[in-house]
């Protein structure tokens, strides 16, 4: 009897050879399949009894999510009643290992009688779902990973794949894009990461610490000290951003023995620091800060003068670091 560890690397090799030889089944009609959803004027509707419905409803999902509207709808129940949640316009996918699936069979005619185009993933050719529906995908496999060659694993893995390779090649032909990404996301951290804007989370108005170009450096200290963000911004006589102190100058005017009670700002502040505008996606923001490594940057509106500050802790409590 094999030990526990070769009976997983079993499985695993074996479907991933299942899926390597996927492959050489993404030919004709796996373009005709995603032209048929392309040129769909309502919804995809993706259907499979049994771990088949498993594989359906996950297929539907990253559909729906990649920009093709999809659902999925269960073929018993299609039978008594669900049939009225597909119309004229949808496009069905259908998966059955066998092809000869009661269920599936069963509405098929009515899907003729409705004109909807209908995508047939079986791992038989030659089955009755797969020479009635307009595009067939070939998803068979020699062999399960299961050694009785009987429960669905390397079979549902193959269909889990070809469901994605039709969805990413949907979303790339339709030029589906990181903001339509997060438009089907709002929720949780991928949202947050893609949909959020500085302009929520930054430190606006009396918040912002600032100090005028003519300071003397203690006078800033007092500033960042008061507000808590270890910097300050150093403005001009118009309020235009000319530069930043932060705790690295302060470190650094420290190693050069320079007194902090009577240097003037501008001798230790940073001068042309990075600065973002606001409206500015907090990603982008957090991307500039790893880039630069930095921890805060400043906000600027059209006139440069200090719009908000942002800091990398405010990013991680807004989930997005």
């Amino acid at each position: 009897m094999p030990s526990l560890r070769e009976s997983a690397q079993r499985a695993i090799t074996q479907e991933r050879d299942a899926v390597s030889a996927l492959l050489t089944k993404i030919d004709a009609s796996f373009d005709q399949a995603c032209e048929l959803i392309l040129n769909c004027q309502g919804r995809v509707v993706v259907t499979g009894m049994g771990k088949s419905g498993h594989i359906g409803n996950k297929i539907a999902a990253t559909l729906a999510s990649t920009g093709t509207p999809a659902f999925f709808v269960h073929p018993g129940e299609a039978s008594h009643g669900d049939m009225g949640m597909i119309t004229a316009g949808d496009v069905v996918i259908a998966l059955s290992n066998s092809g000869s699936t009661g269920e599936l069979v069963t509405i098929l005619p009515l899907l003729k009688l409705l004109a909807v185009p209908v995508i047939a993933m079986t791992g038989n050719p030659a089955s009755e779902l797969a020479t009635g529906a307009d595009v067939h995908l070939d998803v068979g496999v020699e062999q399960e990973a299961c050694p009785l060659n009987l429960a669905p694993t390397s079979s549902t893995t193959v269909a889990l794949v070809m469901g994605d390779a039709l969805a990413i090649a949907l979303l790339e032909a339709r030029g589906f894009t990181a903001d339509d990404f997060a438009f089907s996301h709002p929720g949780g951290a991928l949202g947050r990461r893609l949909l959020l804007k500085i302009d929520s989370i930054m430190h606006t108005g009396d918040e912002i610490p600032v100090v005028s170009n003519n300071c003397l450096m203690k006078e800033a200290l007092l500033e960042m000290s008061q507000k808590a963000l270890g910097m300050t911004t150093v403005v001009d006589a118009d309020g235009k951003l000319c530069g930043i102190f932060t705790d690295g100058d302060l470190r650094r005017a420290i190693d050069r023995s320079i007194d902090i009670h009577s240097a003037p700002i501008q001798e230790v502040m940073t001068q042309n620091c990075r600065t973002i505008s606001p409206g500015t996606m907090a990603a982008e923001a957090l991307r500039i800060m790893e880039d630069n490594k930095i921890t805060v940057l400043v906000a600027t509106d059209e006139q440069g003068r200090p719009a908000g500050v942002i800091h990398t802790h405010d990013l991680l409590k807004a989930g997005v670091a």
